[in-house]
């Protein structure tokens, strides 16, 4: 725009200088809407029973029994994903902050190294770690920071940054299982290996794009979440837990061996 006013010498409006920068923001906007995928949307299929991935009494939060997509866009196969959050009690998970703290360890929420499990008999397609648990953004100043600074770095990196440590199973018939935010070092399985519904592949953390240590879970129609779209699912026994419900979640039965 300086360019343009040197060589014209339009007295341009300051708002201009910004245009460029919200003209950007516009357009990955509608791209991470669409998802890079034909339609930019989810599976129209019937939703898929799957085991529940976590024991114990939890709460639900962006469920796509309120929305879709949950999360507010079809990117990365997100269109039916949930986030779950350990509530052995009431009371138990540190409530939202205004100011103070400004940020929490992550061993001081429930959900942080809680069992994370395998939905389904299935094979390993992706086990990445080696990524760091970060402190809570579970005040306004670390959820600002989160939206405005680290979420859209975040988003530039690549999926990977935004989930953390993840998992991705397939399940057979043209379905993955995603889990992510998970605790560094936390995995038990690797790529090619065969698991067992219930089994134990890793553990709760807050690795990733994560506001607090939760699990953030999601059917796909692909293994990469960049060029998968989303799968609907519900759990067995449960279903589909809606935004603030607690479910609880019965131990599983042991895996075979």
């Amino acid at each position: 725009m300086l360019t343009v006013h040197v060589l014209t010498g339009w007295d341009y409006p300051v708002w201009w200088d910004f245009l460029p920068l919200v003209l950007a923001y516009a357009v990955v906007a509608v791209t991470d809407r669409r998802g890079g995928t034909p339609d930019g949307q989810g599976v129209a299929r019937e939703p898929v029973e799957v085991a529940v991935p976590v024991t114990g009494r939890w709460s639900a939060l962006n469920s796509p029994a309120d929305r879709t997509p949950s999360h507010g866009v079809h990117a990365h196969g997100q269109t039916y994903a949930i986030d779950v959050l350990a509530e052995p009690e009431p009371g138990a998970r540190p409530a939202f902050a205004r100011f103070r703290p400004l940020a929490r360890r992550p061993r001081d929420f429930p959900a942080f190294d809680a069992p994370v499990l395998a939905v389904a008999d299935a094979t390993v397609v992706r086990a990445v770690d080696g990524q760091r648990d970060h402190l809570s953004r579970t005040s306004l100043p670390g959820l600002l920071y989160l939206t405005l600074v680290e979420g859209p770095i975040r988003e530039m990196s690549g999926v990977h940054r935004l989930l953390g440590n993840h998992v991705v199973l397939d399940l057979g018939d043209g379905t993955y299982a995603a889990y992510a935010h998970l605790r560094h070092g936390s995995l038990t399985v690797r790529e090619g290996d065969r698991v067992r519904a219930g089994q134990p592949i890793a553990r709760c953390g807050n690795s990733g794009n994560s506001s607090e240590p939760h699990l953030h879970f999601q059917l796909m129609d692909a293994p990469d979440p960049d060029a998968a779209r989303g799968v609907p699912f519900t759990w067995r026994g449960i279903g589909v837990p809606r935004n603030g419900e607690t479910f609880e979640a019965a131990p599983p039965v042991t895996a075979r061996t």
